[in-house]
């Protein structure tokens, strides 16, 4: 961090020296330029390669292996904990460069990896570097088996990477509650020259429209780019707002910057899209966008009594996500992407069914459930409009499908949903009649019937 802070401060220093001159650039002058050497970890470390665990990691999850390698003399090696391992609740690291590498003479990072036990890692890329990880790739839940296969990662926009130090990460937690170790080998960024046919995308290539107010940003997710391998595989990467190019159609109601952050100016329709590399994303933002907004009550319960899953009001347990997109039946957008002057809120679009996953929470001193729910004026009620919110507990292994889950569902029908306003909702958990246990609460749900596809949340918590 401080290398960074030291960095913008010298280009800020030499921008303002040639503003103060007003001296033109010569054509003479050279800029830095670094090498292109794409060797990660072959045989070992590459020069200037150094390992940093995340926090909350196994900290000796990774070492180097010199008894098993693909090719050569050495592997990484990766140990993923058991759940509740003191040591680590996962293995989780980057591998950055003392000095940035131009990889824009590649277009993929390509690696060997074999597994003591067919597993899905979660996510394994390149890009971060603990700074802005502004070109970040991620492939999400890799296949690996117990033979090694070569793996390939396609660069969404190899002409981007011409100072890149994040070279390699992984994320891996343990599988129902079991750890198992990896090996990844032979891990070098190439030119394949095979990889083929871009399709980007963004919120996940649908078209999505949404109502909205002034002076709010919106995030833009479901940022990807797919290409086709040599082997006929269509690989798919989560790729970082910096390879895209976003555009609005009506700048006076809308803007968005370079990292895909729409801000709300004036009411009107603004339609946001985007480019990759030269190629049209599938996928759109049509916002019509209203009035100001009003806020959410601000709860007055005492923090003593409360423990919060989502809100500004209180501290929050950990979140693992607002949005889990349990494939293939669910189709909702979006999740913790709202944010109206600093205050966030929950918003889902194209709504089914959603699930926010939070760390294990003992509620069993608490008596029930607050939620705050908004529903836009766009949509339209009738008798069979419904939202129902659904609680899992996980049971005294707090593992999910551990065999002694339990769940209960309540319903809130049409005469209690309104749109235009929120509705504060509390329920006494003895309405949740199927929920036998709250002491490993960690999961809330909210399904909705046909037509009512969008949805603001705010101040979810237990309380007594």
């Amino acid at each position: 961090m401080m290398k960074t802070n030291i960095y913008k401060l010298i280009c800020a220093g030499i921008l303002i020296g040639f503003t103060a001159c007003e001296r033109p650039l010569s054509d003479d002058v050279e800029f830095a330029t670094y090498a292109s050497n794409g060797d990660v970890f072959l045989d070992g470390f590459t020069a200037g390669l150094n390992y940093f665990p995340f926090e909350g990691s196994k900290l000796d999850a990774f070492t180097v292996d010199a008894d098993v390698s693909y090719d050569g003399e050495a592997s990484m090696r990766i140990d993923v904990p058991n759940f509740g391992d003191p040591a680590g609740a996962y293995a989780g690291a980057v591998f950055p460069t003392d000095s940035p590498r131009d990889l824009s003479g590649y277009d993929a990072l390509t690696f060997w990896a074999k597994a003591t036990k067919a597993a899905t890692i979660n996510e394994i890329g390149f890009g971060n570097n603990f700074g802005e990880n502004k070109f970040l790739v991620t492939k999400t839940n890799l296949r690996i088996s117990t033979n090694w296969v070569k793996y390939t990662i396609p660069i969404p926009d190899p002409s981007k990477l011409v100072a890149e130090s994040g070279l390699f990460w992984y994320s891996e937690g343990p599988e129902d509650g079991d750890g198992y170790t990896f090996w990844v080998d032979e891990i070098q960024f190439e030119k394949l020259g095979t990889v083929a046919q871009p399709r980007p995308a963004i919120l996940n290539g649908e078209d999505v429209e949404q109502s909205t107010f002034t002076d709010i940003t919106i995030p833009i997710t479901g940022l990807t780019q797919t290409f086709n391998l040599a082997n006929g595989i269509n690989q798919t990467v989560n790729a970082a707002p910096g390879y895209f190019t976003f555009e609005t159609s009506n700048p006076g109601v809308a803007l968005v910057n370079e990292q895909g952050v729409v801000t709300t100016l004036n009411e009107g329709t603004a339609v946001i899209t985007a480019l990759l590399g030269g190629v049209r994303a599938a996928g759109s933002l049509t916002l019509n966008v209203g009035g100001a907004f009003e806020l959410a009550p601000v709860p007055t319960r005492p923090a003593a009594d409360v423990i919060s899953v989502y809100s500004d009001a209180y501290t929050n347990v950990n979140v693992d996500f607002y949005n889990g997109f349990f494939e293939p039946f669910q189709t909702t957008l979006g999740g913790d992407d709202l944010n109206i002057n600093g205050n966030r809120i929950i918003s889902y679009t194209d709504l089914n069914f959603v699930g926010i996953q939070f760390g294990r929470v003992n509620a069993s001193a608490m008596t029930g459930l607050h939620v705050d729910l908004y529903i836009p004026e766009s949509i339209t009620l009738n008798d069979n409009s419904f939202i129902d919110i659904e609680l899992q507990d996980y049971g005294s292994d707090a593992v999910t499908g551990g065999g002694d889950d339990t769940v209960s569902r309540i319903k809130l029908p049409a005469d209690r949903l309104q749109t235009g306003q929120w509705i504060s909702v509390d329920i006494p958990f003895t309405d949740f009649t199927a929920l036998s246990n709250r002491s490993n609460l960690g999961l809330i749900l909210f399904q909705s019937s046909e037509g009512l596809s969008e949805l603001l949340v705010d101040n979810i918590y237990f309380y007594r």
